[in-house]
């Protein structure tokens, strides 16, 4: 058993009461977690505390130079009133692969489980009991030393955040249109992309915002080498249905391996279906349109799960895939994995975890 220290709230905020407003990442809970590190002492301090502003010195190094971690997961509330998390031991492997890369000391990822359960069991309240609704979680690592040098720091502050959010598709699972970037680079191998940092987020905000000035929602990234592989759409992994097989980018150094994205391919392959991880070019792809063998695209994510794709621009090509309709694939692998994480559906891969 871990000593995480609890202070309750003594004045409880008041929540939401149209849960078709929820929105994401606008509302918090009435606590969070924090854990510090020290140099010589290591990670220390574990605490639930109200949820509020901290204080930072202005010389704290994650401001300046970028040093800074987080990651994204959910919690559901199942018909039946119990809480689930779904595959949280996987993001916290991947949270410890993000600070191995971006020079953070690695935590105890037992620590990590114990003290978020403990978090959400005593915020359940805040999990909306609408349909496709959730608690959306941000766990984030901070460096925290007051130092204008560039080196790695020797504080840091680990925190996680609570938001009730609403579904991602209010109004059902609607194909998006994405334009391939052609101009912008997101990643390279050896760099960052491999990680959940915030500097890679930055970098694509350009990018995105002139894909919405020509009536796209997302941006479909080109590796930054030879600039015609296909790596993510947005903040998603991307999958490509090709006649009888499913492609989805190599994990190759320049990708988030998302979880979402690993829960898709075990679950494809427990199908019987074939899928493929490899190098797979924008004019393989085009290519496949013209031929009638294109037969769906989606991107895979925590927030959207499956997110189809109805339309496809590159260059002069426009690719309307799927008659602009979400596809079979992708349709039956969203309402399977919803269906294993709000607990309405037996869970035969042992991905959901109950915290009540």
């Amino acid at each position: 058993m871990y000593d995480v220290k609890v202070e309750r709230t003594s004045a409880p905020k008041q929540k939401p009461l149209d849960e078709s407003k929820l929105g994401f990442g606008t509302i918090f809970t009435d606590h969070m977690l924090m854990i510090e590190y020290d140099k010589g002492q290591g990670w220390h301090d574990a605490r639930i505390v109200p949820y509020g502003p901290i204080a930072m010195d202005p010389a704290a190094m994650c401001l300046h130079y970028g040093q800074e971690i987080f990651e994204g997961m959910k919690a559901y509330r199942g018909d039946d009133g119990s809480v689930y998390l779904f595959r949280p031991q996987e993001n916290f492997k991947r949270l410890n692969s993000s600070c191995e890369r971006m020079c953070i000391p690695q935590m105890d990822e037992t620590l990590l489980l114990e003290s978020l359960k403990m978090l959400v069991e005593l915020d359940s309240g805040w999990i909306p009991a609408a349909k496709d609704s959730s608690l959306y979680i941000r766990p984030f690592i901070i460096a925290t030393e007051p130092k204008l040098g560039v080196k790695s720091s020797d504080s840091y502050l680990y925190m996680v955040l609570l938001s009730p959010s609403g579904p991602y598709y209010p109004s059902g699972l609607d194909p998006v249109k994405i334009y391939v970037e052609q101009s912008y680079v997101r990643s390279v191998r050896g760099g960052t992309g491999m990680v959940k940092t915030g500097g890679n987020y930055a970098a694509a905000l350009k990018a995105q915002d002139e894909a919405h000035e020509q009536d796209y929602s997302q941006v479909l990234w080109l590796d930054g080498v030879e600039r015609k592989y296909i790596e993510e759409v947005g903040a998603m992994n991307m999958f490509f249905v090709l006649g009888d097989e499913v492609v989805t980018p190599a994990l190759l150094g320049s990708i988030l391996p998302g979880i979402t994205r690993k829960s898709v391919i075990e679950m494809l392959r427990s199908w019987g279906m074939k899928v493929s991880e490899r190098r797979i070019s924008i004019d393989e792809v085009a290519e496949a349109y013209k031929n009638g063998q294109l037969k769906e695209a989606f991107g895979t994510g925590t927030a959207a799960v499956i997110s189809p794709v109805g339309e496809l621009k590159h260059g002069d090509l426009v690719m309307t895939i799927n008659g602009g309709k979400i596809g079979p694939v992708s349709q039956r692998l969203y309402d399977a994995l919803t269906a294993i994480q709000w607990g309405r559906a037996e869970d035969p891969f042992g991905w959901r975890v109950k915290v009540k």
